[in-house]
């Protein structure tokens, strides 16, 4: 969704009358674009009465937030203690390779957005990556390519 400062403003509306709102305010407006948007966090500010360095403040620290479009998959790998010595690492190089882009970067058609992280909670299965919430387990380098097939095609 294009950034719409209407949208924004009825998002801190809902949120008026609650102390300390800014993280949920932040979440909606990131759920509703897909990333949070230097004209939103603006808005954010001047409705909110925050100064805009704590809400980048806020928005930075917490690696749930995006300042740049996300793509329309996100792919979260694993590199985890456990993911790790099973191979995280290599499946890391593979999404990187296939996808041409670097850990926290997206794809330039917008469809891929590649992100590293420390655990996903599901060290039994791992090496794992997650692909737009779902748990992929048990990986190898050489299931990467089909993965990102079968998302390619999921529009």
């Amino acid at each position: 969704m294009e950034f719409d400062p209407t949208v924004v403003r009825k998002t801190i509306d809902g949120y008026r009358h609650e102390p300390g709102s800014l993280i949920g305010v932040l979440q909606d407006i990131q759920e509703t674009f897909g990333w949070l948007p230097e004209p939103a966090l603006r808005l954010v500010s001047e409705q909110l009465g925050y100064p805009i360095n704590q809400i980048y403040s806020v928005a930075t620290f917490y690696k749930a937030f995006s300042l740049a479009p996300r793509g329309r998959h996100v792919c979260k790998v694993c590199l985890g203690t456990a993911c790790h010595v099973r191979g995280g690492a290599r499946i890391m190089e593979e999404m990187e390779r296939q996808l041409g882009i670097g850990a926290g970067e997206t794809t330039p058609d917008g469809q891929f957005t590649l992100d590293s992280v420390n655990c996903v909670g599901a060290c039994a299965i791992g090496p794992v990556m997650e692909i737009d919430g779902k748990h992929h387990g048990d990986l190898l380098p050489t299931k990467v390519e089909a993965l990102l097939k079968e998302h390619r095609e999921k529009k």
